[in-house]
């Protein structure tokens, strides 16, 4: 299922970046808090305060969110949870290894600043298969990183700049030059880790070189500059077919530190949900 016209420019509008004095801390972790706990218990229930124009969205895909992930038992290893309080919402990166079948998945959960109310809760949910995936490693590996807040905090400027060039690296040849390369930097792009005295503890390795892929379009932002971390969901088109993608970002004093990828093959070829124009962050 597609987004109609009508229905994809008001998202669109709703999710372009807000101020507002309504929009608290508390309330957005709180719905992380139910959110998780939905997905424990596999159900919805414990998800309070839905907008009444709620979408859930997976892998790029319109569906039920009872259709979903939700509807899944999972027993959480590891999570963590970034704040956006000028787009009031959030993102989490959760592992579920020891459930019967194993997840990695990146959540964006947005809300309306006035009153709070979830209108969109928009996942790339991986399992065996997907990029990568070995939810055992990625475990092991995001549990020994810090992802503390900084004793300055990094602009939103800077994030938003260093994620854009770093996913503009398939299209752009300048792009790599732009990103704000660390050392030591670690990758985890799914399981495969890069870091930790490995290949030069770079991120840089593997970076493309075939310029005229396709573009990682529609990406959807959820900026912490406390933590020095920026979310990006998005449409890898340059997957044949495309892929659902997640990509997270922390800097630290200005360079990479460390970035995670989280990409669903099997989702591909549901199509993009969002104008690759459009902007949010």
């Amino acid at each position: 299922m597609h987004l109609s016209p009508s229905r994809l420019l008001a998202t669109t509008l709703t999710l372009l970046p807000l101020t507002n004095a309504e929009c608290t801390r508390a309330a957005l972790l709180q719905t992380v808090d139910e959110y998780l706990q939905g997905l424990s218990m596999g159900q919805a229930g414990p998800l309070q305060n839905i907008a009444d124009d709620f979408l859930n969205i997976e892998n790029n895909k319109t569906i039920p969110i009872v259709s979903g992930i939700i509807g899944n038992i999972l027993k959480i290893d590891y999570n963590h949870t970034i704040v956006d309080m000028l787009s009031c919402a959030t993102f989490t990166e959760l592992v579920s290894s020891h459930s019967e079948k194993p997840w990695v998945i990146g959540t964006q959960i947005r809300h309306h600043p006035v009153d709070n109310s979830v209108y969109l809760i928009d996942s790339v949910v991986s399992t065996t298969g997907d990029w990568f995936f070995n939810a055992s490693k990625t475990l092991h590996f995001m549990q020994n990183e810090s992802w503390a807040p900084l004793d300055k905090p990094e602009s939103r400027t800077t994030l938003l700049a260093a994620a854009d060039a770093y996913l503009d690296m398939w299209t752009n040849a300048t792009a790599e030059a732009a990103v704000p390369w660390g050392t030591p930097c670690d990758r985890l792009e799914g399981s495969a880790y890069t870091g930790q005295g490995l290949m030069n503890d770079t991120c840089r390795v593997g970076v493309p070189t075939n310029h005229a892929q396709k573009p990682n379009s529609g990406r959807r932002y959820v900026v912490d500059e406390s933590v020095g971390a920026v979310s990006v969901l998005c449409v890898f088109e340059h997957m044949s077919p495309d892929a659902a993608d997640s990509h997270l970002f922390r800097l630290e004093g200005g360079r990479l530190r460390f970035v995670h990828t989280i990409t669903r093959m099997s989702s591909a070829g549901v199509g993009n949900p969002y104008p690759p124009s459009a902007r949010r962050g």
